[in-house]
């Protein structure tokens, strides 16, 4: 008898093009209101490719976007996604305490369920600042409510990355019942290598393809991450940002949809949060 084929979590980080972390040094978040908004434009184009694939997906999605784009969110959740928080503005958490950070949790949560009209159960941290520089995150997490988290990408990179953390979920606070679903990495010659987001859009497919086996075979679900963004050629240019931001943010983006359309139909996907439920029956109490 064939294994059961894993279910991988497919997610979409959702914010405004001009709020990543790339751009975070060059564009004053004063001057965000001002700015072209293109989120409900990529984001529809994202839910029209999963509806073709008849995939459903988690949209971790900024607090700020629901306060000023509650349509979008009652489009997603109206199509069957999860709708999870991405925290309210982008602020990484290792730049926060802990009092901030609930502040944050708090502020976003609540903009999230007036806009959806369904508990926020699932967070991700903004640009994977959950790491060993905050101890207490997880235990904020957990205190809010939170069934899951994930925010942690077992990798070393120059914005973020936490490679000694586990791999795949585990329960970060002693005594709850919550969970850290790491993004997934392809583990190459003792290497970690990260392959979602804009590693996705500049590397071969194959390599996610390989990351996705690696860890199914290991009857483990892979976590695949994107950002609205990255489906839209036609976005405005930043020239004053660093060289290596724009190659990083403009690389590829036209071929990011053809990538993603073989990806999603190349392995089993849904929900984070199906996802966490059957890592939590498997993890111990």
């Amino acid at each position: 008898m064939r294994p059961e084929r894993v279910l991988n979590g497919l997610s979409v980080d959702v914010e405004e093009w001009f709020q990543v972390g790339a751009f975070e040094r060059v564009i004053d978040k004063r001057d965000w209101d001002g700015m072209a908004s293109r989120v409900e434009a990529n984001t529809g184009a994202v839910l029209d490719l999963f509806a073709a694939a008849d995939v459903r997906a988690t949209f971790f999605t900024l607090g700020w976007i629901a306060a000023r784009h509650p349509r979008l969110i009652h489009r997603i959740v109206d199509a069957g996604h999860e709708v999870a928080s991405h925290g309210w503005d982008h602020q990484r958490v290792f730049t926060m305490d802990a009092a901030t950070f609930r502040a944050d949790l708090a502020r976003a949560k609540g903009a999230l369920e007036d806009a959806g009209g369904q508990a926020i159960t699932g967070y991700r941290a903004p640009s994977f600042s959950i790491d060993a520089r905050t101890p207490w995150a997880h235990e904020e997490l957990a205190a809010a409510g939170y069934v899951y988290s994930s925010s942690v990408a077992p990798v070393r990179h120059d914005h973020y990355g936490w490679r000694e953390a586990p791999r795949y979920a585990f329960r970060p606070v002693a005594g709850s019942a919550l969970i850290e679903l790491p993004v997934t990495v392809a583990s190459l010659a003792g290497r970690h290598i990260a392959t979602g987001g804009g590693f996705f859009r500049l590397l071969p497919a194959a390599l996610t393809d390989f990351a996705v086996r690696q860890v199914n075979a290991e009857r483990q679900a892979a976590v695949f991450y994107f950002h609205p963004w990255e489906v839209d050629p036609g976005q405005p240019r930043v020239g004053h940002a660093p060289l290596r931001s724009r190659v990083r943010h403009y690389s590829r983006l036209g071929a990011m949809a053809g990538k993603l359309s073989g990806l999603i139909a190349r392995h089993d996907w849904g929900r984070v949060d199906a996802v966490v439920a059957r890592a939590a029956a498997a993890l111990p109490a």
